[in-house]
């Protein structure tokens, strides 16, 4: 074992300050003002050899392959000062304190805050098994969030968590533990400070979590991080607010990528179709073609991967890169097809390769494979029916050979999109197999969490390669830190339950505060029999707010998941993908928001009014960016639902408007048509004012913007082409909103980017609940008032007063350059008059 017990020397280095303690070297650098990085260097070389990181201050062997994603900071200044006692590093944010003997890193902010301490004898350790293990001290008051994908309760207090993603089909929505991703991250916020901080462990190995579940009466409550191999490689980012958290780790592991705009579309799927014995490929059009019919929108279909069933030694079993012509007699035409319907289609890619695929022999000589650990051999694991092989991403050529045969045999056919698949590399059982590692060497233990992330960026690279000027759309269901620079992502193979409906939430929110903005979870249900129709309903009302929203399904009973399966029930499911389908204004503004500041589109409550600490448990109710709380049933049979509505704010009945004040419980009744939904006071909420069924080829022509007006606010309304990268070279359009409250209402529209805007109309729906205005100027022109609805509904231009919904309603032509609202809401004294 090697234990770090006391500290001999604090010396300040170029860029770092080193600690020798008894057993190893630790570095601690300031990288930023607010992020800290210690790294205990068990291995002894400080290897700077990183797949993850976006953000660094020192050369690193990947930075070729990073080229153009990487930036390279000075790290901020600090000082030393010591005492026999104490070695202090002093930054113009945290404070480090070095205890010498005992040893033990503590960090403060400029407030004095304890922000982390490490603790005493278990600080810094590897074990007997060579696993390294950090140790810091906790309190009863300190809520944990994040880690990625994790099934089970929001909070993960007392929880432990293992991080060794799994193929995890039909997974316990409560308990499975792990999912499909590799990402050591987490929050820590504390109930009494109100302070938030995050924890990046910057290491590939498998690892686990112990938040407080183990007990020691010889040491303070305590969490546990555990890896199999490598340094602890700690990035400890400094908040206060959660968002700030999010934000600095997004910096460090990249933002969200700005996926085409029909991404956030409806996704068809189901395994049902791709394996049909024939003529899948008219099974599929059909299916869009029935979603026309029954004026359902949609803008995808993910193809599984039985298209690649080939007739083999061992059966029909799927090849990657093949298409089965029976099944698909013409895959260019299939493309175009669903082209000319304005549907994209997402081709179902794995990275394994059965030892019975009639090309291995071809791939083998090109050497692309994980080895084997004791020969010069491909290592074999477990695969989708049999044993295979599986690519080597960490070796240049593969990544050469694979994007060929990408090209050649999905994307050529026409298609600029596609479905990474079973990328967990969780079936290669010798961990010990090894991998190029970019020339260096490594094993399969230490480098199958980053597969997916590489594989995903050659998918990227693939892309742009093939089409000009077009935005990749990426799907993987696995993923390590930094997985949102390429790819959308879902949470896997679910159970079809109300459990997984109503847990799936906190999975989803957990991925949002790792960084991951883009991602759902599969709505319905993937795995099990066919939904029941009040189950199908709430999970289609739910995931109408995931920014995936994807309906698929491999169901036992030989049953497709579709929208319509229950005929009396499509109703309800047809107004909530419509309903979806306007909020895209407002969902597409939050998608670039995260990809310009990594933070979350769904967001938790905790995160969103970090300042009440009632928030900090909820893990089903969550907010859409900051102005809209979504309250979704997720139990079978309710006739009522309770919110909590969180202290100081105040929030409005979308339906309604009726008011509500902040920091109390209310209950309502609920019918199978409710979406209960609250619009938070200061809300700017755009939404298209004409339904679009299809992303593709129909454009926002008219904007509905709902406003809370009683608190000044600002939103950014984005709009592009929604499929070119013109976005990059300023061809959008970001129309800042900046509202100011008062007894003078004012908006103010400030535009900046040279796209030119489809929007031809604007309206406006102001809730007001006291009094009606007096005049409405729009650059200083007055605007018609009209006291007759159906005058107003009639006209062009004016302003009405909803007694009805308390609510003022403007609408003028779009004036397409910068202007100022001004609503006058000052008393009219007629009797003075």
């Amino acid at each position: 074992m090697k234990l770090c017990t006391n500290v001999n020397e604090v010396k300040e280095m170029e860029g770092y300050f080193k600690i020798i303690t008894n057993s190893i070297e630790i570095r601690v650098q300031f990288l930023t003002e607010t992020i800290l990085r210690i790294r205990a260097g068990f291995d002894g070389d400080f290897a700077e050899e990183s797949y993850s990181l976006v953000m660094t201050a020192w050369e690193d062997r990947m930075d070729g392959l990073l080229k153009g994603q990487r930036k390279r900071v000075v790290p901020a200044t600090a000082s030393l000062s010591q005492t026999e006692g104490q070695a202090i590093l002093t930054g113009s944010q945290l404070k480090v304190v070095i205890e010498k003997d005992p040893f033990r890193i503590c960090v403060y902010d400029k407030e004095g805050t304890c922000l982390h301490s490490d603790i005493v004898d278990l600080g810094y350790l590897e074990d007997s098994n060579h696993r390294r293990i950090h140790t810091s001290e906790i309190s009863p008051q300190d809520c944990f969030y994040g880690f990625g994908e994790k099934s089970g309760q929001w909070n993960k207090a007392q929880k432990f968590l293992s991080m060794s993603p799994k193929d995890a089909m039909g997974y316990n929505p409560k308990e499975t533990d792990s999912l499909y991703k590799h990402i050591p991250f987490y929050i820590k916020l504390n109930r009494s400070s109100k302070k938030a901080v995050g924890y990046f462990y910057h290491n590939t190995y498998e690892c686990d979590f112990d938040m407080g579940r183990e007990k020691s009466n010889y040491w303070k409550p305590h969490s546990r991080y555990r890896t199999d191999g490598g340094d602890i490689d700690l990035f400890l980012i400094s908040g206060p607010s959660i968002r700030e958290v999010v934000s600095r780790y997004t910096d460090l592991t990249g933002k969200s990528a700005m996926l085409p705009r029909y991404a956030l579309g409806y996704l068809g799927s189901s395994m049902y179709y791709p394996e049909l014995e024939a003529d899948c490929d008219d099974a599929i059009t059909e299916f869009i073609d029935t979603t026309k019919e029954e004026d359902i929108p949609v803008d995808g279909f993910q193809l599984s991967s039985g298209y690649t069933s080939q007739d083999t030694q061992q059966g029909v079993k799927r090849c990657v890169f093949t298409w089965n012509e029976k099944r698909f007699k013409n895959p260019r035409d299939f493309f175009a097809q669903m082209k000319k319907r304005g549907i994209t289609v997402s081709p179902n890619v794995k990275p394994g390769i059965l030892l019975s695929h009639p090309n291995l022999e071809q791939m083998k000589a090109k050497d692309i494979f994980v080895k084997d650990s004791q020969s010069d051999e491909p290592g074999i694991g477990t695969w989708w029916g049999g044993k295979g092989v599986f690519a080597d991403f960490t070796k240049p050529v593969t990544r050469s050979v694979w994007k060929e045969m990408l090209k050649e045999n999905v994307l050529e056919m026409g298609t600029c999109s596609v479905w990474n698949d079973n990328c967990e590399y969780d079936s290669m059982v010798d961990k010990d197999c090894r991998c190029d590692f970019e020339g260096k060497g490594g094993t399969i233990g230490q480098l199958k969490s980053v597969m997916s992330n590489i594989m995903c960026q050659i998918t990227d690279e693939a892309i742009h390669e093939t089409f000009d000027n077009t935005r990749p759309f990426i799907v993987c269901r696995s993923g390590h830190s930094g997985i949102q620079r390429y790819a959308q992502t879902w949470a896997g193979d679910n159970l079809t339950c109300w459990d997984s409906l109503k847990y799936n939430i906190a999975t989803i929110l957990g991925m949002s505060l790792s960084g991951v903005a883009n991602q759902g979870c599969d709505i319905g249900g993937f795995y099990g029999t066919s939904p029941e129709a009040e189950l199908m309903v709430r999970w289609i009302q739910n995931g109408i707010f995931q920014p995936r929203f994807s309906v698929h399904s491999v169901n036992t009973d030989n049953t497709v998941t579709e929208p319509w399966m229950y005929g009396n029930h499509t109703g309800y499911i047809r107004d909530a993908i419509k309903f979806r389908y306007r909020l895209i204004p407002y969902l597409y503004s939050l998608m670039e928001r995260a990809h310009e500041t990594g933070l979350p589109i769904m967001e938790p409550m905790c995160s969103a009014f970090q300042n009440d600490p009632a928030c900090y448990e909820e893990g089903i109710d969550f907010m859409i960016g900051d102005s809209l709380l979504v309250a979704n049933i997720v139990e079978k049979g309710a006739l009522t639902r309770s919110v909590y509505l969180p202290e100081g704010e105040t929030f409005y009945d979308f339906y309604t408007r009726e008011r509500f004040e902040g920091g109390q419980t209310i209950e309502f009744p609920v019918t199978m048509a409710s979406i209960p939904l609250f619009v938070r006071e200061g809300a700017i909420i755009p939404m298209a004012a004409n339904q679009m069924n299809n992303l593709t080829t129909e454009s926002v022509t008219g904007i509905h913007l709902l406003l809370a007006a009683g608190k000044d606010n600002s939103f950014t309304l984005y709009e592009d082409d929604g499929t070119t990268l013109n976005y990059q070279n300023g061809d959008y359009l970001k129309t800042q909103l900046i509202m100011t409250s008062g007894e003078q209402t004012v908006l103010e529209f400030k535009q900046e980017g040279s796209y030119q805007t489809t929007v031809e109309s604007i309206y406006l729906d102001v809730i007001r609940r006291d009094k009606a205005p007096f005049w409405i100027t729009l650059d200083g022109e007055e605007l018609p008032h009209f006291l007759y609805r159906k005058k107003f509904e009639a006209a062009d231009c004016g302003w009405y007063y909803s007694q009805t919904l308390k609510s003022v309603q403007i609408k003028y032509p779009n004036p397409k350059k910068d202007c100022r609202l001004v609503i006058s809401f000052q008393q009219f004294d007629m009797i003075g008059m």
